[in-house]
């Protein structure tokens, strides 16, 4: 059972000053000799301790608590460095906050401003535009789309980050085929370099067609650096298959044939089809809410301008449809003249939606007594339910309302 009841902001503080202890006089003489090189690799550690864990819920082998706590030690770290640079005077845990949650109202104007935008993709492309702008403020220089991706990071990752980047600014194949037909061409000239023997045209061939399998992952939206880890983790259990069924038949180290391990393979691979199914399977989210409305046009006219004080934009419907999304959720409503449209009050169903602030829940309200007044039904610090033209009613609720 999720405990709901803690205050994240209060534990936060509990941590800082745990780490401000440990740092003391009185504290750990360990934490106490760290700095920022001597952390660094418990950082990059924690992190991928934490990708490791994010595989094995994915695949059902542990639990979301154990999760959890691999979270906690990569927050730990950046609570670590937070206190090297207050004891600096440099910035705070608060600034560190306080810096991101500002990024991210700047960045999303659609949702905490009066900008709207048409899907996600628009979405992209804004924040491109906003984090140029935002770097020419600073430096002078709106510098590149491709900043902001790490030197340092795996190879596979920075090849689908560079190209995901260059698209936002419309640098991008119009469709699948025409990335899948680049690999096929890509393939052809490493085959001709190996064919020629020439070491550096091969090496040259080959990180071609790697970058554009890195592309290719990109667009069917399976990382590259995923789905090789996934495919390392099973190469490493069926070859530790192959290991122990060798010990157990008595085999020699390295005196089994090539046909013999293949046998073994095999088996490893039918063995790995026959497991039942993740127990944590992933969420399936939520994509489309469709209803059947009496009174199209009044529910189109009310949403027309509500839409856009959620976040939401219109989406392009049919005449017979409305139509609004914020790239994750899409709302559909469409004409019915049956008598299996929303019943009057919706029911009992009741749809809620998360308000990023108390503020935005106030604007609502505001716009909500322009468009339709008598439209709200409750209201509270943090908390709007409304009823639209159709009957159904709506809570748009901060997450302490």
């Amino acid at each position: 059972m999720v405990d709901t009841t803690r205050n994240p902001g209060a534990e936060l503080e509990r941590l800082v000053d745990i780490m401000r202890t440990l740092r003391s006089e009185q504290g750990c003489p360990w934490d106490r000799e760290q700095d920022l090189r001597s952390l660094r690799p418990y950082l990059l550690e924690e992190a991928f301790e934490v990708l490791e864990e994010m595989d094995r819920v994915g695949y059902g082998g542990t639990s979301w608590r154990s999760f959890c706590e691999e979270l906690g030690d990569l927050l730990f770290q950046i609570v670590f460095h937070a206190q090297l640079g207050a004891e600096l005077g440099e910035f705070t845990m608060a600034e560190v906050a306080k810096s991101i949650s500002d990024k991210l109202v700047r960045r999303h104007p659609h949702v905490f401003g009066e900008s709207r935008v048409d899907g996600a993709e628009q979405v992209l492309a804004n924040w491109a535009k906003l984090k140029a702008e935002e770097k020419k403020r600073k430096t002078g220089s709106e510098g590149s789309v491709l900043d902001g991706v790490p030197v340092a990071a795996p190879a596979l990752m920075r090849a689908e980050r560079l190209t995901e980047k260059a698209s936002r600014i419309g640098f991008d194949w119009p469709d699948l085929a025409g990335v899948r037909g680049k690999l096929a061409e890509e393939l052809d000239e490493l085959d001709e370099a190996i064919a020629s023997g020439d070491r550096d045209a091969m090496e040259h061939e080959l990180g071609d067609v790697l970058f554009s399998l890195a592309n290719l992952a990109r667009f069917i939206k399976t990382p590259a650096e995923d789905a090789l880890r996934m495919a390392i983790r099973r190469f490493t259990t069926r070859f530790q298959h192959i290991e122990s069924e060798l010990r157990a038949e008595g085999v020699p180290f390295g005196a089994a044939t090539l046909e013999h391990m293949e046998r073994h393979w095999q088996a490893a691979k039918v063995k790995e089809k026959s497991l039942p199914p993740p127990a944590w399977l992933p969420r399936a989210p939520v994509s489309t809410l469709r209803f059947q409305v009496a009174d199209l046009p009044a529910q189109r006219a009310f949403w027309d301008a509500v839409a856009p004080r959620l976040g939401w934009s219109t989406v392009r419907a049919g005449p017979d449809e409305a139509s609004y999304g914020d790239g994750a959720l899409r709302v559909v409503f469409s004409a019915s003249s049956s008598s299996g449209s929303v019943p009057a009050g919706g029911g009992a169903l009741i749809l809620t939606l998360e308000a990023p602030s108390a503020r935005t829940v106030e604007r609502l309200r505001a716009a909500l007594g322009e468009v339709r007044p008598g439209t709200q039904v409750e209201f509270g610090e943090g908390r709007l339910s409304f009823k639209d033209p159709a009957g159904l009613v709506w809570e748009y609720v901060t997450s302490a309302g």
